[in-house]
């Protein structure tokens, strides 16, 4: 019989449906650690010293590899290193994540310009995050102007919504990703209700936890996951590998 594994699961906590449900039916331990959303609004450095403090808090005698729920996100996991095996997808960001390849992100991406994506862990895990107006979901408008209206007042509202109109002229479309963990028809009715209400064609994605759970099952391909070996640490490959492992650490955490 195989061994069973035991990993650590570090990933930001717009996966905490998809992550969960995979630990759940894996054939390995998975122990989870959610982090906070928004990280990729906080710079590139401040993001990789965050996530290489998370991963220097965990018990290294305790797991066999530590699982990063996290693309590379802006740089965002440049430098990263660890005393145990680093095992990263090859994606961009988390979108990737909740679509399962870098290679049916790529091809909408292609055929669709102008997207805003969404997901469960989207509309449940960013919404405290429009008090920020530097973040993600405040940048690209994704509140309403009644959710501004409540948060900030009439005045205030009218403002962001008039220095938001230069970015939201590129969207034309709100896609919302469905990774059937759940039922969530009401999370889709409101995402078409966003898109109506700022004009823009709304589209349902078929996603995957395929990249999750392969990775919790520990089926680490060299196509879709990178493994960080002690003593190495993550850079950009400007490629369709998207991260390499350099080897020595470079000092960006």
């Amino acid at each position: 019989m195989k061994k069973q594994k035991h990993y650590i699961f570090l990933g930001c906590e717009i996966l905490c449906r998809e992550a969960y449900h995979c630990a759940s039916v894996s054939e390995n331990l998975i122990d989870i650690r959610l982090i906070e959303q928004g990280l990729h609004d906080i710079g590139e450095e401040k993001m990789c010293k965050k996530l290489q403090q998370k991963i220097d808090a965990v018990d290294v005698e305790k797991y066999e590899a530590i699982l990063l729920g996290y693309g590379l996100c802006n740089n965002g996991i440049r430098g990263l290193h660890s005393k145990i095996p680093l095992v990263i997808p090859r994606a961009h960001d988390c979108i990737t994540l909740l679509l399962g390849s870098k290679e049916k992100y790529e091809d909408y991406f292609t055929k669709n310009p102008g997207t805003f994506f969404m997901s469960v862990g989207w509309i449940e895990r960013a919404k405290d995050h429009l008090s920020n107006p530097e973040s993600t979901t405040s940048r690209m408008g994704m509140a309403t102007y009644e959710e501004y209206m409540e948060k900030y007042g009439q005045d205030k509202a009218e403002y962001l919504m008039d220095i938001l109109n230069d970015e939201l002229k590129n969207y034309s479309k709100l896609a919302y990703i469905d990774t059937h963990v759940g039922d969530f028809n009401h999370y889709k009715d409101k995402v078409k209700k966003d898109a109506r209400q700022k004009g823009w064609e709304y589209e349902e994605l078929d996603g995957s936890t395929e990249l999750i759970l392969n990775m919790m099952n520990g089926r680490w391909d060299e196509r879709n996951y990178l493994v960080v070996q002690p003593g190495q640490s993550i850079e950009p490959s400007y490629d369709s590998k998207i991260i390499n492992a350099h080897n020595g650490s470079k000092q960006m955490c």
